[in-house]
Order: structure tokens, then C-alpha cells, then sequence
């Protein structure tokens, strides 16, 4: 199982980024997904959730309406499109398959 993201970087506070994770070595369209985020000396904290069909996705409270979580069983990825960008939100986000798969994580970096 091999999870890689990407997409992160450095954004300005208001701005966008949609990061991808690219997954191999199971069969994706059978799993749910989720996307996690740590900031600096915080704790991992729960971002987004979207079912194995892509028909159900839950938020954290912190990015609802700024977030959308997404997948394509095509291509074996989930996507993350992130709006309106606080300098709260940067962090590591990774995502996650269940039973205790994670990738190496991509930067986030909100700044002026």
C-alpha cells in the first residue's frame, strides 16, 4: 500500500490549493479516504472524509464551506480542493486509508 501526496505549498491568507494523493497496491474504490492535518506542536487533527463511492463526505467544523473533498476511482487518487485559506490552516496534511495507512504528508504553508 503506498499513499503520496502533493500539491502543497506556499499560499497567500484568501488563496487556493487542491492537493492530490496518488494511491497504489490496493483496491482504492472499495476504501474510504481521509484527509489529516498537524500543524506545528499541535496535534494530528481530522480534516475530511469521503466514502468509497465518493457519494458521502463529512467535514471538520474548521473547514466546512472552504474545503471540498473528492475522488477519482479511475485514477486511484483523492483530492482535497482547499479555498479561502487562513493562516490556521497551515499544516502537514496527509491522507489515509483505513487500517493504519498513511502517506509522508505534503506542506501547507498560509502566509502573507
Amino acid at each position: 500500500v503506498q499513499l503520496v501526496e502533493s500539491g502543497g505549498g506556499l499560499v497567500q491568507p484568501g488563496g487556493s490549493l487542491r492537493l492530490s494523493c496518488a494511491t497504489s497496491g490496493f483496491t482504492f474504490s472499495t476504501y474510504g479516504m481521509n484527509w489529516y492535518r498537524q500543524a506545528p506542536g499541535k496535534e494530528r487533527e481530522w480534516v475530511s472524509h469521503i466514502s468509497a463511492s465518493g457519494a458521502v463526505t463529512n467535514y471538520a467544523d474548521s473547514v466546512k464551506g472552504r474545503f471540498t473533498i473528492s475522488r477519482d476511482n479511475s485514477k486511484n487518487t483523492v483530492y482535497l480542493q482547499m479555498n479561502s485559506l487562513k493562516p490556521e490552516d497551515t499544516a502537514m496534511y496527509s491522507c489515509h486509508r483505513p487500517l493504519g495507512y498513511w502517506g509522508k504528508g505534503t506542506l501547507v504553508t498560509v502566509s502573507s
